[in-house]
């Protein structure tokens, strides 16, 4: 299992990962992540930010002119670039059974968190669409294009039915909120999905 980063920073809700700049083509906005708590415990969720700070070398580079390009990679590959990616939890799963409610228990600070295997991915799917509303609960987040960018993703394990049920889904628990529901199809159409005419 490849780690992606360690847990900085966790609550019940979501966590924050710091990692290296050489792992930020690991994770994908929208992709599932996996952080194994306990041997029998381990929470999953899905990537809805990834946030590069700059620090004191990168403003000088900047207000400098005609910066050379060895500069720049050296910056980015030699030197330890921060890099934060925020985490909304989905579920867990426990003793074999997976449950999508929010984890009963954190990680800890400097838990690994891994991107999950396709396998995993199918796992949790596998349980329905209850992990829908933790996404659409938080209004702070761009929903439509991260459950766009999750579908995107997932596509490649489950089937055009699963994409088919998760949009009739996400239909029926936005069907009060039109703005968000037409952000959500526009996101969907822009990322190419493809779903069965009916």
């Amino acid at each position: 299992m490849t780690e992606m980063g360690r847990l900085l920073r966790s609550g019940i809700q979501g966590c924050v990962v710091g990692t290296w700049v050489e792992q930020v083509k690991v994770p994908q906005f929208g992709g599932m992540v996996k952080i194994v708590v306990e041997p029998d415990y381990s929470i999953f969720g899905l990537i809805h930010d990834i946030h590069v700070d700059d620090d004191g070398l990168v403003r000088q580079l900047l207000s400098a002119q005609n910066v050379q390009m060895e500069v720049i990679e050296d910056n980015r590959r030699n030197r330890n670039v921060p890099v934060e990616i925020s985490v909304l939890y989905l579920g867990y799963e426990e003793g074999g059974d997976f449950y999508h409610l929010l984890p009963p228990r954190p990680p800890l600070s400097l838990d690994e968190i891994h991107p999950c295997l396709e396998g995993e991915i199918n796992d949790f799917t596998d349980q329905g669409f209850g992990y829908f509303r933790h996404i659409l609960r938080d209004t702070e987040i761009p929903t439509g294009e991260l459950l766009a960018s999750h579908l995107k993703d997932v596509s490649r394990v489950k089937s055009t039915d699963w994409l088919n049920d998760a949009l009739q889904e996400l239909i029926v628990q936005l069907r009060d909120d039109y703005p968000r529901l037409m952000a959500l199809m526009g996101a969907l159409r822009d990322a190419k999905l493809v779903f069965e005419q009916h």
